[in-house]
């Protein structure tokens, strides 16, 4: 695990992945693949099954309209000078400072996982709530980068993973719903990114990705970590 952000620097440079453009500006996280990626995210703009080249953690300003995120990120970046079309874009409200990075290389794949993670609005599902309809900037944001192959219930798979691995750092952590007392599951505005470089190189194609499996032990392991990291310091310089 690694927070190269709080210490000032610009830029980070994955000893695994060194073909990664990972920057940090003012208001943002970048990460930048240099080729096409397959994902499938729960992202504000262009979540869902699409491609990818560029995965972008932004710090919404004050002035955030939560009416249309989508618009707003297109706006931004434009501004950036990135490229919208080939740009899947997460929102937060939480210190980027503070990102956590964890990596592996693994069976069959190499594993980089990203969280910027808050709890001012932590919640437990599973209980009756206050809820709305309008969208607001995500508090826990998880990038994860797989290169290698997976089928798309895979990568589902894996993103269950990812966010068992999260409501676990949640709970060792113990945070707490704010609104009921009990342990915090996640935040009521989460974002998981999951995103496959589909690489023939590895000669396998991963089928599953739940915890019991190699790959899926790795993503939850990273997750964790990075969850917990980012989490237990987000109150720190």
């Amino acid at each position: 695990m690694t927070q190269p952000f709080r210490g000032g620097a610009a830029s980070y440079l994955s000893p695994l992945w060194p073909e990664l453009k990972i920057r940090f500006e003012r208001d943002h996280l970048s990460v930048e693949c240099g080729r096409s990626y397959q994902t499938l995210s729960n992202a504000p703009f262009r979540g869902g099954p699409v491609h990818g080249e560029r995965f972008v953690n932004w710090k919404v300003p004050l002035n955030y309209d939560c009416t249309d995120p989508a618009e707003m990120m297109r706006q931004a970046l434009n501004g950036w000078g990135y490229d919208p079309q080939t740009t899947v874009g997460l929102q937060t409200a939480a210190h980027l400072t503070h990102a956590s990075f964890a990596e592996e290389e693994g069976d069959e794949c190499r594993l980089f996982v990203c969280a910027s993670a808050g709890t001012g609005n932590a919640a437990r599902a599973g209980v009756l709530r206050e809820t709305f309809s309008a969208y607001e900037p995500g508090t826990v944001n998880i990038i994860l980068l797989i290169d290698g192959q997976m089928t798309e219930s895979a990568m589902v798979n894996a993103i269950i993973s990812a966010t068992e691995a999260k409501s676990a750092a949640f709970a060792d952590l113990d945070i707490r719903d704010h609104s009921h007392g009990c342990t915090a599951t996640g935040t009521s505005t989460d974002a998981v990114l999951v995103a496959v470089s589909q690489s023939e190189s590895y000669g396998r194609v991963h089928r599953y990705a739940g915890v019991a499996t190699t790959i899926g032990n790795a993503i939850g392991r990273l997750v964790y970590a990075a969850v917990h990291e980012a989490v237990r310091t987000q109150g720190e310089r």
